[in-house]
């Protein structure tokens, strides 16, 4: 006689799947890639090798609070935001 209404939850079920699936996809990883590049600023020396968002290929020379001196060329410095550097190709070696 009478049928049940299925359980309003039931129809939430699936669009909390996306969402899981969502977050562990995309969400996370970007996360884990953002906390490395953090940690990669942050240890940022002098005479690092480093390749900025720009493509610009530079020594630094002096590391300040939010920003980073590059030696580009002989003669030739340039100070960039740290987040503007994407990439440190070589570390100098501790001695």
């Amino acid at each position: 006689m009478g049928t049940q209404a299925p359980n309003p939850i039931l129809n939430l079920l699936p669009l909390a799947m996306i969402f899981v699936v969502f977050y562990f996809m995309l969400i996370r990883p970007q996360r884990m890639r953002d906390k490395e590049h953090q940690k990669m600023l942050s240890t940022l020396a002098k005479n690092d090798e480093v390749v900025t968002s720009g493509g610009i290929h530079g020594t630094v020379v002096n590391v300040k609070e939010t920003s980073v001196v590059l030696r580009i060329d002989e003669n030739v410095k340039m100070e960039v935001e740290k987040n503007c550097i994407s990439a440190v190709t070589r570390k100098e070696q501790q001695k």
